[in-house]
């Protein structure tokens, strides 16, 4: 297995015989191609967006009050645990194939839950869609990659993720009109946009399944190069990971024998399944990943920018209904201005990339922008007027949106281009395992800070509505609890609110000013202008 080293890398294997050198095509084929991957951005992102806001009232009408964590959080479960083996899949047997079935994946799942009667119905549909939603997660980067060369690649995915960004915006409105309406139609959606989307892959994306897996190769042989053992030990460990990370302080204290077994259980593995990939022929997670500096940093920095992305997605709507008292609809639309800038802001840092072919000044400005924004949103209260959070919002967006198309080029500028379905894989999960990350640490500290103020609100009523992490789903009901409070308790609650997202914030500022002298780490590798795969297009 070949270390890569750094700067030197990109022209050790930019004339790889073993590589062949692909004239760039933007014809049809091409474009009908990235159009499709747009598509699916646009749809697995809005899945997610539209779900959130939907599922209390698709829980009321079928029951499973009691399993409500599970099915919201099925999907994350089941979109990140099979990463590095669809990654390896991509390797084996080509892009298209897993692509598509993926796609099909989603498609079923979504009719499945479109369909549900009970719980355990929805949590199985959702379980199926996050298998492929996992799958185009990590294919949607891996064949934008075979598409151009390293140098473009910002641009494109810029583009691409616009989509997703997009389908954010959209989400919270869509969700709650269709929840209003048929909360069914939520899932049924999906099915005619995914069948666009497959019929324009199986038009355009004509593309070869890699010098290494030549005809001759028969389906056992492409099985044997899959990491078959490391994810027999990675896919439960994190599994049981995520059931700690999930259910503490939800279903279980944190200090219960049922968060902390699996949580020792999946970091056991997971370590495990990092010292076989020394060992393995084909390793999942290649340990070359992270031998240099640069791929090991803007690892991190892919972690700690998921954990500040979904920090912001989840708590500024509760700033937005808990303290603004504004309608959960009306929350959404607050929230556009962060979610329409990031994506214009990612499209602008990936065309930067492209022209200049310079990453680390994008990763310094995007973080210290995003430190700028968290310590402005430290100073938001109930009189903070409408033009001064959009303007905080336009900031966050400008940070956060930048970083989002320039890491992944950065992870693979030091490695061969033979790496790009494993580096790919990798870079997803760490991004969903940013996610959950995410939601745990904000809403650890949320729950903490109102916890410790609560005894300061006089009417005991609302103190027993409020206690036991019960204070965020309570935001979405201060809207239509206005006038059902005194003014004095009105000011007590909204006062915790305040307090416990600025401590939210203060730590989301220390998060960006690490990440923004994190970057100094990297080092500056010239980003490859030819195309060399064996999986571009036919």
């Amino acid at each position: 297995m070949a270390t890569a080293t750094e700067p030197g890398l990109d022209s050790s294997h930019a004339n790889d015989p073993g590589m062949p050198s692909i004239q760039q095509n933007r014809g049809l084929r091409f474009w009908g191609t990235f159009v499709c991957l747009c598509i699916l951005a646009f749809i697995s992102a809005l899945d997610v967006a539209v779900i959130t806001i939907a599922l209390p009232t698709i829980t009321n009408e079928i029951g499973g009050a009691h399993q409500y964590i599970w099915i919201a959080n099925s999907f994350v479960v089941a979109s990140s645990v099979l990463q590095p083996l669809i990654g390896q899949l991509a390797d084996a047997f080509g892009r298209r194939t897993p692509l598509i079935s993926s796609v099909v994946a989603f498609a079923l799942g979504s009719g499945l839950a479109g369909s549900a009667y009970n719980a355990a119905m929805l949590i199985a549909g959702r379980t199926i869609q996050g298998v492929g939603a996992g799958g185009i997660y990590i294919l949607l980067d891996i064949v934008c990659c075979d598409l151009v060369p390293l140098r473009e690649r910002g641009k494109y995915l810029g583009l691409m993720f616009s989509w997703s960004g997009v389908a954010a915006a959209l989400g919270p409105p869509v969700g709650g009109a269709l929840a209003e309406a048929n909360w069914r139609w939520i899932f049924y959606m999906n099915l005619p946009i995914c069948g666009v989307a497959l019929g324009g892959l199986l038009l355009f994306m004509q593309v070869r399944s890699g010098a290494t897996n030549a005809n001759e190769l028969g389906i056992m042989a492409k099985l044997g190069r899959l990491d078959i053992i490391g994810n027999v030990i990675f896919t439960p460990s994190m599994i049981s990971l995520l059931i700690g990370l999930i259910g503490g302080g939800t279903q279980h204290p944190w200090s219960s024998w049922r968060i902390i077994l699996p949580l020792l259980l999946g970091i056991i593995g997971w370590i495990s399944f990092h010292i076989l990939q020394f060992f393995v022929e084909y390793p999942s997670v290649p340990p070359c990943l992270f031998s240099n500096r640069t791929s090991a940093t803007a690892f991190l920095l892919t972690f700690t920018s998921s954990v500040l992305l979904q920090v912001l997605s989840y708590f500024l709507p509760i700033y937005f209904q808990a303290v603004k008292h504004t309608t959960v609809l009306r929350s959404g639309i607050l929230f556009l201005p962060f979610a329409l800038g990031a994506l214009v802001f990612a499209v602008v840092a990936g065309t930067l990339l492209s022209k200049f072919g310079k990453y680390r000044p994008l990763h310094a400005l995007a973080f210290a922008l995003a430190s700028v924004a968290f310590g402005l949103f430290t100073l938001l209260g109930p009189n903070t007027p409408e033009f001064a959070y959009v303007l905080f919002e336009l900031i966050a967006s400008a940070g956060m949106g930048m970083i989002m198309s320039v890491l992944l080029p950065a992870i693979m500028a030091p490695l061969p281009e033979k790496y790009v379905a494993s580096s790919s894989a990798t870079y997803s999960f760490v991004r969903t395992f940013g996610y959950i990350w995410g939601i745990t640490i904000p809403g650890l500290i949320f729950n903490a800070v109102f916890n410790h103020h609560l005894p300061t609100i006089s009417d005991p009523t609302v103190q027993s509505q409020l206690r036991g992490g019960a204070a965020y789903a309570f935001a979405s009901q201060m809207h239509a609890l206005q006038n059902t409070l005194s003014p004095a308790v009105w000011g007590e609650v909204i006062a915790i609110y305040v307090k416990s997202l600025k401590a939210i914030w203060w730590v989301c500022l220390g998060i960006s000013l690490l990440s923004f002298f994190t970057v100094a780490l990297e080092r500056e590798v010239k980003l490859r202008e030819e195309l060399d795969t064996e999986y571009g297009l036919d």
